[in-house]
C-alpha cells in the first residue's frame, strides 16, 4: 500500500489549465478571448456530471498536481476541479459570513484559485453590489456560497441567475430543489457535506462536485463530528464526483495529505478569513492570531453545531449546555446578530467568533494572493519530500 502511494506520487501528473506567462491568458485560446464572459469559461457544459455511471464507483488513483507547465494539457490529463471551474490551482476560498466580500474573492481568483462571495451574511441588495464589483475586479472564474437556510433563498437564487453567476456552492440543506434550476441557467453547482451518506444524496440530486468538510472547520459543522482525515476517504469511496476537502487545511502539506486521501482540491476558510482582504474586523483577526491549540471548541449542538473561539459568550453557552438548557434559552444567550457582533464589529468577548482549529498555526495577516502562492510552493516541496521517502 505504501509502495503504491509513493509510486503514484512519483508518476501522477494531473495539471491545471495552463496560462501564458506573457499574456496572462489561458493557453490554447485567442489573446482576445473575453474571460469575463461566462460563455467562454471551460466548465460551461458540465463535462464531468454526465460522465458518471450508475452504481458503485471505483476509488480513483491518488490525485496530485504539478504546477507551472506551459504546454497545453489534454482534457483527460487535467485535475478535475481545475477543469470543472476553469481555475489554475485547485484551491477554493470558503464563502464565509462577514469575511468573504468582493475584495477577498477577487484577490483569490486573481491568484489562480477560486474566490467565493459569502452570501450568508449579505442582504440581497448587498449581494448584487458585491457581484457587480467582482465582475469589474477580475476576469477570472469566481462564485457565490449560498447557505440554503437563507431566509430569502428564492429571491437570492433569482439574483444569482439574473446576474449570470456561473459557479454556486450550496450548504446547510438539500441541493435537490435548486440544482436543476441552476443547471438550466448554466451554473456549476458544488455542495458542502459532512458525511458520505449526504455525498451520495448530493450526487443523486445532480450536483457537479462535493465539498467534504471535517469538523475541524470553523463555524457551522455537521452533527457527525467526523474529522477531515476520516471523512475524505469515505466520501471518495461513496461518490464518483470530484471531491474537495475542507476543514483544518492550512498548508501545502495538508493539501497534499488531502489529495493522498482522494480529494482533488481543497476549500480553505480560516487562512483567508485572517487575510488582509477579509472584511472581518481587525479585532477579530488579532484575537484569532493569538489562539493556541484548543482555543476553539464545538458547541450549540442543540441548535446547529458550531466551532467558536472560547471567549465570554462561549463560556455562557457552555455553562448553559452543561445544565441542560433548551434551544430557546441558547438563542436568548446568543442574542441578535451574534456572528456579526463578533466577526464584523469586533466584539471579541460577547460576540460569536467563528474560526477553524487551524487558526492556532496562523501567525500573521497576509495578502490572499501570497497565501495562494505559499500553498502552492509548500505543496510542491511536500510532494517532493514524500516521494523521496523509502523504507
Amino acid at each position: 500500500m505504501i509502495y503504491n502511494l509513493l509510486h503514484n506520487i512519483k508518476n501522477q501528473d494531473i495539471t491545471y489549465i495552463p496560462e501564458n506567462r506573457v499574456t496572462g491568458r489561458l493557453s490554447g485560446h485567442s489573446p482576445c478571448t473575453n474571460w469575463a464572459n461566462p460563455k467562454n469559461w471551460p466548465h460551461r457544459h458540465h463535462p464531468i456530471k454526465n460522465a458518471n455511471s450508475v452504481g458503485p464507483k471505483p476509488r480513483p488513483a491518488v490525485f496530485l498536481l504539478t504546477f507551472g507547465k506551459q504546454q497545453p494539457q489534454k482534457q483527460s490529463d487535467m485535475n478535475r476541479i481545475c477543469k470543472l471551474f476553469g481555475i489554475r490551482y485547485p484551491i477554493i476560498q470558503g464563502g464565509m459570513v462577514w469575511c468573504s466580500g468582493w475584495r477577498l474573492a477577487a484577490a483569490v481568483s486573481q491568484a489562480g484559485g477560486l474566490g467565493l462571495l459569502g452570501a450568508g451574511s449579505m442582504h440581497p441588495e448587498t449581494l448584487v453590489e458585491h457581484i457587480r464589483k467582482m465582475k469589474v475586479a477580475t476576469n477570472r472564474p469566481w462564485g457565490v456560497n449560498v447557505p440554503l437556510m437563507y431566509p430569502e433563498i428564492d429571491r437570492l437564487m433569482d439574483i444569482l441567475i439574473r446576474e449570470e453567476v456561473k459557479i454556486v456552492f450550496t450548504s446547510a440543506g438539500s441541493p435537490k430543489k435548486f440544482t436543476p434550476m441552476l443547471h438550466e441557467a448554466g451554473v456549476t453547482v458544488a455542495h458542502v457535506v459532512s458525511s458520505s451518506k449526504f455525498a451520495r444524496k448530493c450526487e443523486e440530486a445532480g450536483v457537479d462536485a462535493i465539498v467534504a468538510e471535517g469538523f475541524e472547520a470553523g463555524g457551522h459543522n455537521g452533527r457527525e463530528e467526523t474529522t477531515t482525515l476520516t471523512l475524505i476517504p469515505q466520501v471518495r469511496r461513496a461518490t464518483g464526483l470530484p471531491v474537495v476537502a475542507a476543514g483544518g487545511i492550512g498548508s501545502g502539506e495538508a493539501m497534499l495529505a488531502a489529495m493522498a486521501l482522494g480529494a482533488e482540491g481543497v476549500q480553505i476558510g480560516t487562512l483567508f478569513a485572517l487575510s488582509a482582504e477579509s472584511s472581518a474586523s481587525e479585532a477579530f483577526k488579532q484575537r484569532c492570531l493569538a489562539l493556541d491549540e484548543g482555543g476553539t471548541m464545538l458547541c450549540l449542538k442543540k441548535l446547529s453545531p458550531t466551532r467558536l473561539v472560547r471567549n465570554g459568550l462561549f463560556d455562557k453557552v457552555a455553562e448553559a449546555e452543561a445544565r441542560g438548557a433548551n434551544s430557546e434559552e441558547l438563542r436568548d444567550i446568543l442574542g441578535k446578530a451574534a456572528s456579526k457582533r463578533g466577526i464584523f464589529e469586533g466584539d471579541t468577548e460577547q460576540g460569536e467568533l467563528e474560526i477553524g482549529q487551524i487558526a492556532s498555526s496562523v501567525d500573521a495577516i497576509r495578502p490572499a494572493g501570497d497565501i495562494v502562492r505559499q500553498l502552492v510552493e509548500d505543496f510542491r516541496k511536500a510532494q517532493k519530500d514524500v516521494a523521496a521517502i523509502d523504507f
